[in-house]
């Protein structure tokens, strides 16, 4: 291989690699949402977390009384965009039962969910919602000018 060939397959390699890095997609940004949910054991009202996750994070969530050895609940959320909507793995465990469903919503949707073994042994209702919306903000009033809260409760 003389020089100007060698010379021509290094631009080549060194073009590919740049015109490569260009096409590839950008990875997404994290995108702040938060998330209402209610849960149901049988009908009687067991939590009711209100949560800030991001997109791409884990979010995890336990209530325990101090000192008790095992927790009221456990909740796990794993939000991922899908286009518009939002892909969304939700897993919950009260003792001695455990739910799980995978889904989909869009900003501002509400569903409710059956995770037991029959109809109502185990329900969730579940809002999400991007942080940074007219939506979330009318619902915790705040003020797009200011950034402030007024006293509302959750």
């Amino acid at each position: 291989m003389n020089t100007s060939s060698f010379l021509r397959s290094v631009f080549a390699g060194l073009a590919l690699a740049v015109l490569t890095s260009f096409m590839a997609p950008a990875p997404a940004e994290a995108e702040p949402l938060y998330f209402a949910l209610e849960v149901r054991r049988e009908g009687r009202l067991v939590a009711q977390p209100k949560l800030l996750g991001e997109t791409g994070r884990t979010l995890r969530a336990e209530r325990r009384k101090p000192g008790a050895p095992h927790s009221d609940y456990q909740l796990i959320l794993k939000p991922m965009p899908e286009g518009q909507s939002y892909r969304l793995a939700l897993d919950l465990t009260l003792p001695e039962l455990r739910g799980h469903s995978d889904l989909s919503l869009l900003h501002g949707q509400q569903r409710k969910l059956q995770l037991g073994n029959v109809p109502g042994e185990l329900e969730v209702s579940l809002l999400l919602m991007r942080v940074d919306s007219p939506e979330f903000r009318a619902m915790m009033n705040l003020s797009e000018s200011e950034g402030t809260i007024t006293a509302r409760p959750i």
